[in-house]
């Protein structure tokens, strides 16, 4: 049994969890940032890389005693190395460089996007490789087939928005406040979804990809119309997104030949009217649905010392002088897109 030590800080939690190989969370601390970025309607990058520095410290050292350890027992540190907001990025991985070099542990320089693509092994000890993960988050909105640690095949990619960037835009637009997606979420319960023509971009298309600007435009050119409830543009849009997430998997399914499960995992897998869709649309076609449990879908160092653990396992460890990375595509391999696929 491994124990590791998990540092995230890609965006705007801070965190900090230690995890045994044999899936046993002994501690997870969190901060949170919301009220720092609620009056801006989004998240500041240099304000989120000033709160990494002030807490990550005092959550490492919570998490240590939350768990009755030193760092002399941590057998490996796994810290966030990219892709996401650079200054936060770096606060975690020097962090981590310094706790490994200082302790003569390994480092184990973890991508944000493997955090949760293996995240559902940390809970499901029944998921095999291979399986098809549909990755939907405020930064990225993938379908992969996950092969195994480290092995990555990515179907389909956005070639603009995310999902959960359109989430965040669609409450700014329509006054929701922040974080955007579960304020769109408890908007979309008091609205009717069929009340406002949405377009669903993509779909039916033969490009496997998926696109998101345009529907954050259409919903901006309704709120402007004054003719709909915020609550019925909110509900329009989380029903057209969800469309649009049904439609490309059922694409990609043709072309994940011998996935286990269907999987979903990111920020935006917390939304539950994703999850029921995805979860109908497994039992359709006789695969297991596996999803995290909420409060590993969004960021957290669980999911980073989980990856670091299986990374771990694997043979994977990093040199210290490993550079942070703003982009990290699990599959570099995959063709290149157009638009703005450079995200994947």
């Amino acid at each position: 049994m491994a124990l590791i030590l998990g540092l995230e800080s890609s965006c705007d939690e801070t965190a900090a969890a230690l995890v045994t190989s044999d899936r046993r969370i002994l501690a997870h601390r969190l901060a949170g940032q919301e009220a720092a970025h609620r009056p801006y309607g989004g998240v500041v990058p240099e304000i989120a890389a000033r709160a990494h520095v002030e807490a990550l410290m005092p959550l490492i050292e919570g998490a240590l005693g939350d768990a009755g350890v030193s760092l002399a027992e941590v057998d490996a540190i796994a810290a966030t190395a990219g892709p996401g907001l650079i200054g936060g990025v770096m606060v975690g991985l020097v962090t981590g460089k310094a706790l490994a070099h200082a302790a003569g542990k390994p480092l184990v320089a973890v991508n944000h996007l493997e955090g949760h693509a293996l995240s559902p092994r940390l809970t499901d000890p029944d998921l095999d490789f291979p399986y098809l993960l549909l990755l939907v988050s405020g930064g990225h909105c993938q379908l992969l087939l996950v092969e195994g640690v480290g092995a990555y095949r990515r179907l389909a990619t956005t070639i603009d928005d995310a999902a959960g960037e359109a989430f965040d835009k669609t409450a700014k637009l329509l006054g929701l406040g922040f974080p955007g997606g579960p304020a769109v979420e408890r908007a979309a319960l008091a609205g009717n979804p069929n009340a406002v023509p949405l377009p669903r971009p993509l779909k039916g298309s033969a490009e496997p990809h998926f696109s998101f600007a345009g529907l954050k435009s259409a919903v901006s050119r309704a709120r402007d119309a004054g003719i709909w409830r915020a609550e019925d543009i909110a509900a329009s849009f989380q029903a057209a997104v969800v469309d649009c997430l049904l439609d490309r998997t059922i694409r990609a399914l043709d072309r994940a030949q011998g996935a286990t499960a269907l999987v979903v995992a990111g920020g935006v897998a917390a939304n539950q009217a994703v999850r029921s869709a995805l979860e109908g649309l497994a039992t359709a076609n006789g695969l297991r649905f596996v999803a995290p449990p909420l409060w590993l879908c969004t960021d957290n160092a669980a999911m980073i010392a989980w990856a670091g653990a299986e990374r771990f396992a694997a043979g994977f460890t990093d040199p210290l002088d490993i550079a942070a990375r703003p982009r990290w595509p699990l599959d570099p391999a995959a063709e290149a897109v157009r638009g703005a696929g450079v995200k994947a």
